[in-house]
């Protein structure tokens, strides 16, 4: 396959074959009906949909945002017409089971057709993919009437699904969300309430949209523990699956977003009156597993989605890069400072040594995410095929802990990645004659949902990392010195050792944080924390590549391995050694930020 300069076709198939070694999921049950020539025809297709299709529309889509014309949403129509192709070629349904309509992917096959489509029109590539979230949580967590009813149809991407869990009042503060539900005679329930942010909850796209709503049944515990989940359809839909009435689910209004716009965000009012089903009050929902644990079912869809945030981060700073990468080799200016010739023909400013260092530093981050989030894909298919209990509890467990770095350290670096962009490109970068203030516009949402950075940063502190006496920490150290151990006696042993010395840190800072039993004090600085831990993790995983490069081979091949050892040798030398200071500065059990009065802001 040719370049492109949405995603690197080359490096994809370094991180799944020569690193990850998905071919031998093939040994699994699961997957046995594929091989790596099935996974490459599906990646191939996914790069060309993704070129001929999505990324022709994306600059039109953000120009063109999304608006209400007699209450309905409008979008600029290459959107639904790139929607239909993609879902023509199976890819909504790629990770679903082949009873389910689905090509029954691994998942880090999956994550990596969808890195494709989020490179190319992140807005776009929006709507299947919560539907597919939606599809898979209903598979895990819905009856077999709930799966037979609503997922084929969004299998063959006839019918969108969404996710409704803020509310205007409460937003990430889940405790609070005050939609009620109020139980039926029939078994079905009346849901009340507003939500706000919710993504793709509404348009013209489909026939149906599957919302699975956050809300509380009266007389349930307060809090987080007596939330339950709901399907409610925006069209209700007959025994015999036919769509019939509209539900009482009512567009309130769109937001206008700095980027990422040509996915709809709404504020959805359920059960206003707008649309009263039987001519009774409230929208039409059917309970998803039993009452009051909505929340634990609904992480089933925000687990898999903030590892989807993860690689569109990537995916987004990934093509940025790129298109820098390929500006930078083609736009002459200035000379070289040994130049003393003024007569000289101007030199490509990819020349400049500063030019290389922010490239160099865009390459690190970019693809040291993309393996980020094709390891986690690759746990998610330990956790559900490994051979042994062990093997999956063992998966299960490092996913637990990675999950939420694998949100958070992409939707920091890669959206740096995008920053560095604009600045290659100099004044060319900051218009919007060039998309790469595009793609920093789209990616900064990405710190933001799913869980802000702060959110992340208190999931790992304050619960991933000493939940079950810190077994997840020390299965991650584990793991980590299992490959430093393989870089002994190698190149790669001093970054390796560099690797061994913060992951012993780590651990020592971990338990002097918790020491006193104080959750103020220890979760103040949670941030730092999720920065430093996630510089670790993905040193690792940089030192992973390392060991799985050749240090040989000529021509284009030659280059691709010296430039995957060159970005491993500058996240050592200039991105690990930032990891050193903000352990110190935790270690001090710091109280600058708690002792801060509101007053003195």
């Amino acid at each position: 396959m040719p370049a492109s300069s949405i995603l690197s076709a080359r490096d994809l198939e370094f991180l799944l074959h020569e690193w990850l070694q998905v071919e031998t999921l093939t040994e699994r049950e699961r997957y046995a009906e594929h091989s790596r020539e099935t996974f490459d025809a599906v990646l191939e297709l996914a790069a060309e949909i993704a070129t001929d299709h999505f990324a022709p529309h994306n600059r039109a889509a953000d120009e063109h945002e999304p608006h209400v014309v007699d209450g309905k949403v409008v979008l600029v129509p290459e959107v639904a017409a790139a929607l239909r192709v993609f879902a023509d070629a199976g890819m909504t349904a790629a990770a679903l089971p082949e009873e389910l309509g689905g090509l029954q992917l691994p998942a880090v096959v999956n994550l990596a057709v969808h890195a494709w489509f989020q490179a190319a029109n992140i807005g776009t590539s929006a709507y299947p993919f919560l539907t597919a979230a939606n599809a898979n949580l209903l598979v895990a967590h819905g009856t077999p009437e709930q799966v037979r009813t609503y997922v084929p149809p969004m299998a063959e991407g006839r019918w969108f699904g969404t996710m409704a869990l803020s509310e205007p009042q409460a937003g990430s503060s889940l405790a609070d969300i005050t939609t009620r539900a109020e139980p039926q005679d029939d078994g079905s329930y009346r849901l009340t309430g507003t939500k706000m942010w919710i993504s793709a909850g509404d348009h013209e796209l489909t026939e149906n949209i599957v919302h699975l709503v956050l809300a509380k049944v009266p007389g349930g515990p307060a809090g987080v523990k007596g939330i339950s989940l709901f399907i409610v359809p925006k069209v209700l839909v007959g025994e015999d699956g036919a769509l019939g009435e509209r539900n009482d689910v009512v567009l309130a209004g769109l937001n206008h977003k700095m980027g990422y716009r040509g996915t709809t965000n709404t504020l959805l009012n359920f059960g206003e009156g707008g649309h009263t089903p039987g001519g009774r009050p409230g929208a039409v929902g059917f309970l998803v597993g039993e009452e009051h644990r909505g929340l634990t079912y609904m992480f089933h869809m925000m687990n898999e989605a903030r590892i989807g945030v993860g690689v569109g981060a990537t995916a987004l700073g990934y093509t940025g890069y790129l298109h820098a990468l390929d500006y930078a080799r083609t736009r002459t200016q200035g000379r070289p400072l040994a130049g003393k010739d003024p007569a000289a023909a101007p030199v490509p400013i990819v020349e400049h040594p500063d030019v290389r260092r922010m490239l160099l530093a865009a390459k690190s981050y970019v693809e040291g995410g993309l393996a980020l989030g094709l390891y986690c894909a690759r746990l998610v298919d330990e956790e559900r095929t490994a051979g042994s209990a062990a093997d999956r509890d063992r998966a299960h467990r490092l996913l637990e802990v990675l999950t939420p770095i694998a949100k958070s350290w992409p939707s920091q670096w890669c959206l740096a990645a995008d920053d560095l962009a604009v600045q290659v490109l100099g004044g060319a970068g900051y218009t919007r004659d060039f998309p790469v203030e595009q793609f920093y516009r789209d990616n900064r949402l990405n710190p933001i949902h799913e869980g802000t950075h702060g959110i992340q940063a208190l999931d790992l502190l304050g619960r991933k990392v000493v939940a079950d006496d810190g077994a997840g920490l020390a299965l991650l150290a584990e793991t980590i010195a299992a490959t430093t151990q393989r870089a002994r006696g190698t190149e790669w042993a001093d970054l390796g050792a560099t690797l061994d010395e913060l992951v012993a840190r780590i651990g020592a800072v971990t338990g002097a944080l918790w020491a006193d039993g104080d959750p103020e004090r220890a979760l103040a600085n949670a941030t730092v924390y999720l920065e430093a831990v996630g510089h670790v993790v993905v040193g690792w995983l940089w030192l992973e590549q390392a060991l799985a490069t050749p240090d040989q081979g000529e021509g284009r091949e030659g280059a691709f391995y010296a430039g995957k050892r060159q970005a491993a040798r500058f996240f050592q030398r200039w991105e690990l050694p930032k990891v050193g200071p903000q352990l110190a500065l935790l270690a001090t059990g710091d109280r600058t930020v708690l002792d801060t009065s509101p007053a003195w802001l």
